[in-house]
Parts: C-alpha cells; structure tokens; sequence
C-alpha cells in the first residue's frame, strides 16, 4: 500500500515509479479523491459539530421561552440529520474508491533497480561455483527421476498435470534437502524455525499483496480460506496491527512448508519435470527490519540463500531484477539462479526480495523507535532458502553419473545415513 500523504506532496515522483513499471500515471486521480473524501470529511466533522452546538442552544432558547428561536434551532438539527448520513455514504464510498485504487498499484522500484521490460533485462550481479564437466552426454532431470522416484504419471493420475508422486531415493532426497535448508538457516544463520498455517484468511493475503489483484493465481478453500502460496504469506503477517519496540527488531523466521499455487500465468511453460508445480515445498526466509537497516537485511537474506548452494556445491548466479520483472510486492529482488547441466542453462532457485513499508502499510505493522513517542512503519524482506524441488532438480542433474545414479553432495550425507550415492528403484 502507497503513502497518501506521500503521493499528495510529490505525484511527479510517484508516477515517474509508475513509469517505471510499465503503467500509466495515477497520482492526479488519487489525489482528486483523496481531496473530495478530506473535503466531505470537513464537511462532517462541522455538521456535527452545528448539530451538537444547536441541540444545546435548542434547549436555552426553550428556557427563555423563545419559542421561534428554537423551532428554527429545531429544524437545522432535523435538516443536518437528513443531510449527514448521505455525506457519510459519500465520504463511505470514495474511501473505498481510493483504498482500491491504493491497493491494486505495485510497489515502486528502488532507484538502484534497473530499467526493463522482462527478464532478459536483468542485471547479473555475480557467478559462484564451477559448471561440472561431465565425460558422457547429460540428461534432463525428467530422463534421470523417474527411475530415483520422481514419478510424474502417478502424480497425474491421482490429482492432474503439474503433480508429482515422489518416492524412494528421490523423497529421501527431497527430505534430506529440507532438513539441510533448516539447519542451515537457523544454526548458521540465526533464523527462528517455524510451523506455519498452511491456510489464512483474506486479510492475511492482502497483507503481503497476493489480494485481490491476484486472487486466480492461488487455491481457496470451500470456506473462504486461502491455501498459502508461500509462507512468506504467515510468516511476515505474525507482525500485522502491532506497534513491536525498536528493541525486538529485528525479527527473522524461517519455515519449511508446502506451497500451492494455481500456476494461472504459466499455460505451456515447464509442463515436463518438476520445475513448475501446483503443490511444492519450500523453504522460506523472512525478516522484518528497521527502515535503515532494509537494505542490509536484503543483502544479508540473499547471501544466506546463496550459502546453500556453495554448501551444496552447485554453480549459481545473482542477478538483479529489472523493472519489469519484479512482484507486485518487492521493492528491489534478487533472483539466484543455478545451473543444470541438462537443460545448459541457468535457472531460478530463489527469489529474495525487500518490500520497503508496502507489506506493513498493508498490515499496519509498525514499531516506535527509542525515545520517541510517534511510531514508523516496519520494513519487510522475504526470500527463498531454498525451493525445495527445484534443488532436488539441481542436485540430480548435477551430480548425475554416467549409469543413472546420482551422487550425494557431502554436506546430505549425514541426513541419509552415510548414503553417498541414490541407486536407481527400477529399470525404467
């Protein structure tokens, strides 16, 4: 959510944001409602204050018998409240207006954020790691998983496209991984570990911006809740309507959850593998900061993710989202990238965004900072640590061996039992 105030002292700077991503100039609407409801609110506030002030005189011109006096006092009352409640639907109806308006414009890019249409804009930031060399031809993922257990008919048959029956050396996998992501986060990292609710309610998802913009792109449930995209969605609305110390911050959760999510915008993309699910797990990063220290905090988060994969020994890239790439929500996003060998591509593993005040004004979380007495809205930062399918894709095309096993990074080891190697389940 925007800062009305913001917008009223400076709408060339708020549609020069605008611009920026792609849309057309607001400010000049948002303004005019804004002045009309502050107008009606003007006019309210001294209706009631004449009713209140002639309902008092009413009775003194009845003590002095001056019985035109408050017969005319008499009638002004009846007519402000004939007139007031009309004014009030009004005032009811252009705040509405304009909370909606408010409410379906992105969040504005940092000035360090570059301009572009899409994501062969982006910015790359940095490469980490060393790209495999392999003495036999590579395969994709969907060559090698079916024999691990990455079963993609099964998934299918029991609930539709873009599932996944995981089994055998793959589900040990794909566990292993999520420990590994916890332990790393919170051990090394100082994350707090969490169990999210997996369904919230509606005001839970404006919080963080999913609604009502983009209400197809997840699953509601037959009594209204809403299955969570991403715990992002629980985990940074633990703060909404509370004022937090200054002391208490900052805060950082971490959770390991499924995720769900309806796929709207993706028809024809990744239909093969598990790289594009309806349900996934992930791991998810959030932090909830000071303004000063937001830019640091995002620094941090994605550094923490990009730990992962060096553990895990996988080459990767930053790159910095351009313009018109980013979410609806973030401010300014990293994407990691990482490299599979089968596909001779990178590809997105995690996403770490900084939201600036656009969440919390949303949830009205806010902190009073030390020794003062007003209060500021908080800053919120999200960020995969990682997607927990898509490192299992990683892990299986880049430590594939030449007879359809894969090698187990050593840092997993330990969360197999010593196993250093997934054997294929059948000879399929």
């Amino acid at each position: 959510m925007h800062d009305i105030r913001s917008i009223r002292d400076n709408p060339a700077a708020f549609d020069a944001g605008l611009g920026r991503r792609g849309l057309q100039p607001a400010a000049a609407g948002i303004v005019a409602l804004d002045e009309r409801r502050r107008a009606l609110l003007t006019e309210i506030q001294a209706g009631l204050a004449r009713r209140n002030e002639a309902s008092k005189a009413i009775g003194a011109a009845k003590a002095r018998k001056d019985e035109a006096t408050a017969q005319a006092l008499m009638a002004e009352v009846s007519a402000l409240k004939e007139r007031l409640p009309a004014i009030e639907a009004e005032e009811k109806g252009i705040a509405d207006e304009l909370g909606g308006r408010l409410a379906s414009l992105p969040n504005l890019p940092l000035g360090d954020v570059p301009a572009g249409a899409d994501e062969n804009d982006n910015a790359l930031v940095h490469e980490r790691g060393s790209r495999p060399d392999f003495a036999f031809a590579v395969k994709e993922h969907d060559a090698i998983g079916p024999a691990l257990g990455l079963d993609f008919e099964t998934g299918a048959m029991l609930a539709g496209s873009r599932f996944t029956f995981v089994r055998g050396s793959a589900a040990r996998l794909h566990r292993a991984l999520g420990q590994f992501m916890l332990d790393t986060l919170t051990a090394d990292h100082g994350y707090e570990e969490t169990v999210v609710p997996l369904m919230v309610r509606d005001e839970v998802m404006f919080g963080t911006g999913q609604l009502p913009k983009f209400a197809e792109d997840s699953f509601q449930t037959t009594d209204g809740r809403w299955l969570i995209p991403t715990s992002e969605v629980s985990l940074t609305n633990t703060v909404r309507e509370q004022i937090l110390s200054e002391e208490a911050l900052p805060l950082r959760f971490t959770a390991l959850s499924p995720c769900f999510r309806s796929e709207a915008g993706a028809a024809g993309r990744d239909t093969r593998g598990y790289i594009r699910q309806h349900q996934f797990e992930k791991v998810e990063m959030v932090s909830i900061v000071t303004p000063e220290t937001s830019d640091d905090e995002h620094e941090r988060m994605t550094a923490c993710a990009e730990d992962i994969l060096t553990k895990l020994g996988l080459a990767f890239r930053r790159m910095k989202l351009c313009t018109g790439d980013m979410g609806f929500s973030a401010a300014r996003t990293y994407d990691l990238e990482v490299w599979l060998p089968g596909q001779g591509r990178y590809r997105e593993i995690s996403s770490c965004s900084t939201c600036t005040d656009f969440q919390a004004r949303r949830m009205n979380a806010r902190y009073r900072p030390e020794g003062e007495k007003a209060t500021r809205f908080v800053h919120t930062l999200n960020g995969s640590g990682l997607a927990v399918g898509r490192t299992v894709v990683a892990v299986v095309e880049n430590y594939q061996q030449e007879d359809g096993s894969v090698a187990v990074p050593e840092v997993l080891q330990p969360y197999l039992r010593g196993l250093n190697r997934l054997e294929r389940i059948s000879a399929s």
